[in-house]
């Protein structure tokens, strides 16, 4: 038999939901002011090197200013804020789990600062690390205006994550299920915090949209792929989730080799990354940045087999040494971008031998961005609804299912783990914790109320 609920419960939703909006609108309008700022610096620095014009000068001119900036958004970190390096989503995680410190003030610093320099050099990294990880510290800091009962507490810091990704990517069907799938472990579920999470996903992105402007950030058109051709995204599929297994051991391997350094010198592997990069925004534009701007252009651009794999290589190698590099950023853009380059490379070569229209090719390229998600971190739901967020491309919803699916799947015959769960075990080994990650993560029930 249901409990009456009462109207005290009635004023204590409503203030707890009033405090998750008041979330969503702040992390809407972060997220849109450092979205603005990158853009800005990416606006002047592209301007910079056109004005430089050609021969060495450009060069010299991107490595200095390059490596200067991704090496002072490494010392920011340090000296501020050690667990702003990175996405942030492991340390969201380990909060929840009451593991890791909750340092507002510092993160937001490091993070908004710290994201400005490391993006805005070209670095292979994305706008929504630094975003979520604001986000939940935007909510941390919110919270502390009253005291909450833990559950609420935990339930407002996804809700904080929850907005930073919604105002990422536009997404905040996707910022939800992130929430649902991700942090099924951690997040205390029940009424009040599952609608505040829904609640500042849809106001955060209502504020990005309303500020910005902008429809489905990487807009594709198909129309239809034929039933039969579900058997190669299949294989797609399979493909995809063998390139996760091996780019979440990479991404490992790398973080503990430049742990090697010693502490005095960690800033150098920032400095020679930098000016790696430096380097790549004048010979190789598309191999930088996040790749929010390069998938649309890949979609409609015929490139050859040969260009589309050496540019995942590329993009590939560049996320693995940004990310390790201990600079404020995602990998959830990146990710996207390489899936996309893989992806078209794999529909090039179908259609070349196969009778199947030109479109098949962005077909490819919109299923593997969700497979790769789903195959790296394990998601396959989100990696679903997030690709038709940004592409628009609903049609697709049964094709990207397929390879979502099947890279899932072979991502875990494969031995693999979710890449967030690795860092976060990898994060409390290095803080001297137990690396105890709770029982295994089983599906959860949704719509019961808490106490």
């Amino acid at each position: 038999m249901a409990l009456p609920i009462s109207s005290s419960d009635i004023r204590s939703d409503g203030a707890y939901f009033l405090k998750a909006a008041l979330v969503g609108i702040l992390v809407g309008g972060l997220a849109t002011g450092f979205h603005t700022g990158l853009e800005l610096l990416f606006a002047q620095y592209a301007a910079l090197r056109t004005a430089l014009g050609s021969g060495l000068l450009p060069f010299a001119v991107s490595v200095a200013l390059s490596s200067l900036a991704v090496t002072g958004a490494f010392l920011l970190v340090q000296r501020v804020a050690p667990e702003a390096a990175g996405s942030g989503i492991q340390e969201i995680e380990g909060a929840m789990e009451d593991k890791r410190p909750l340092r507002p003030a510092g993160v937001l610093v490091a993070k908004f600062f710290g994201g400005l320099l490391a993006l805005g050099s070209g670095l292979v990294l994305g706008r929504e690390g630094p975003t979520i990880h604001m986000g939940a510290m935007t909510a941390e800091a919110l919270s502390r205006s009253r005291a909450l009962a833990p559950a609420d507490h935990k339930g407002l810091i996804a809700a904080g994550a929850a907005a930073g990704l919604a105002a990422a990517f536009n997404a905040p069907l996707a910022a939800v299920l992130f929430i649902v799938e991700e942090t099924r472990r951690q997040f205390p579920f029940g009424y009040r915090t599952y609608m505040a999470v829904i609640i500042a996903s849809i106001l955060s992105a209502a504020i990005t949209e309303q500020l910005t402007h902008i429809g489905p950030p990487l807009l594709v058109e198909v129309a239809y792929v034929p039933v039969w051709s579900f058997l190669l995204l299949g294989l797609l599929g399979i493909l995809l989730g063998a390139l996760g297994v091996i780019f979440n051991r990479a991404l490992i391997t790398v973080m503990d080799l430049f742990l090697k350094i010693p502490r005095g010198l960690r800033w150098l592997p920032a400095l020679a990354v930098g000016a790696v990069t430096g380097i790549l925004v004048n010979a190789f534009p598309v191999a930088t940045g996040g790749g929010e701007d390069l998938i649309h252009g890949l979609i409609v651009t015929q490139y050859g087999i040969g260009a589309l794999l050496m540019l995942t290589l590329l993009r590939f190698g560049g996320v693995l040494f940004s990310y390790a590099s201990g600079v404020p950023g995602g990998i959830f853009a990146p990710m996207l971008s390489i899936a996309t380059c893989a992806g078209l490379a794999f529909g090039v070569a179908a259609v070349d031998v196969l009778p199947l229209e030109n479109d098949f090719r962005a077909a490819c390229a919109v299923a593997a961005m969700g497979g790769f998600f789903a195959a790296s971190v394990r998601a396959p739901l989100v990696g679903v609804v997030l690709v038709m967020e940004l592409t628009g491309a609903y049609a697709l919803i049964m094709p990207v299912l397929v390879t979502c699916t099947t890279a899932s799947l072979a991502a875990h015959q494969l031995g693999g783990r979710p890449i967030y769960e690795e860092l976060l075990e990898r994060t409390l080994r290095l803080a001297g914790k137990p690396e105890d990650t709770g029982p295994p993560k089983t599906p959860v029930q949704l719509g019961t109320r808490e106490s």
